[in-house]
């Protein structure tokens, strides 16, 4: 496997972990002092890399690292009966 389908793999598995809609309160974000442990935020999309876009409850848009910064998922949307992709 190269690493490109390694990647896209990995980014795969992230956007079915964090869907859109997630809630995620944040522990630590690397390099980052202005977003303090405990923010809230909602996940508005995962790229093909693999980071994890939000909309910080402090008006942000700071992406997640899933390997370098550290939180915690509040809640994840409702699935939908006639969602095949959850």
């Amino acid at each position: 496997m190269n690493e490109w389908e390694r990647l896209s793999r990995k980014a795969e598995y992230i956007k079915k972990q964090y869907p859109k809609g997630t809630r995620i309160q944040l522990k630590r974000m690397e390099g980052e002092r202005d977003m303090p442990a405990g923010l809230k935020g909602t996940v508005a999309v995962v790229d093909d890399i693999g980071q994890v876009h939000m909309n910080w409850d402090n008006g942000r848009t700071l992406p997640l690292n899933t390997e370098v910064d550290s939180f915690m998922v509040l809640s994840r949307p409702e699935k939908k009966r006639d969602d095949p992709s959850r």
